[in-house]
């Protein structure tokens, strides 16, 4: 018994376990460089499922830092990211000094936001509202401003008809601004927008 033992062990065969195959995600150069400037002001970015990467433009009329679109949709959103760690370091050190006296950079959302909605709609005819703090807080921010507008035919925009820009502040870090294109208002354009929804945010 002792030597058929150990021989039945021997020609026991043990089940494979498969290995975890690694998913391979494709970084590019441009999703690269925008998660390395959101880093810089607190900001994670995930890819949202189902989109593709498009380019955006980045000149002295529109600057913004990466785009995303949805296939088969009239859909897309454009994204700018800004630090305002320095702004706020020099707004502490000018306080005591009148003729350096800055503003305020934690309201610069604001300012953003009203010059961006301005340029894509050609005025001040738009419809901006503020942000409930409790919708700012799922994106650990402080505040925000959302502005709803009826585009400017322009080749820049695609001809898009319409957009919604949204602004969110965390005090002394940073702004997040982004503006989602659409040719339709209705249920289609909200659902789009919930798919991305939690894309983009500050780091608690």
């Amino acid at each position: 018994m002792f030597f058929i033992v150990p021989a039945m062990a021997q020609h026991k065969k043990q089940k494979a376990i498969p290995k975890p195959v690694k998913k391979v995600v494709v970084v590019s150069g441009d999703l690269k460089r925008f998660q390395q400037i959101a880093a810089q002001a607190n900001v994670s970015f995930t890819f949202p499922q189902g989109f593709k990467e498009i380019k955006v433009p980045d000149n002295e009329d529109f600057s913004f830092d990466y785009g995303v679109m949805l296939p088969g949709k009239d859909f897309e959103i454009w994204f700018q990211v800004k630090s305002q760690k320095e702004n706020w370091n020099s707004y502490v050190s000018s306080l005591n000094n009148k003729s350096t006296k800055q503003a305020n950079p934690d309201s610069l959302y604001i300012s953003y936001g009203n010059a961006h909605a301005i340029a894509f709609t050609g005025g001040t005819d738009f419809y901006m509202r503020n942000i409930p703090p409790r919708i700012a807080a799922r994106y650990n921010g402080d505040a925000g401003k959302s502005f709803l507008l009826n585009l400017l035919d322009m080749p820049v925009t695609k001809h898009y008809k319409y957009a919604l820009l949204i602004t969110l502040q965390k005090d002394h870090i940073g702004t997040i601004l982004a503006v989602a294109f659409t040719n339709e208002k209705g249920p289609e354009f909200f659902k789009n927008m919930d798919r991305a929804s939690n894309c983009i945010k500050f780091k608690p």
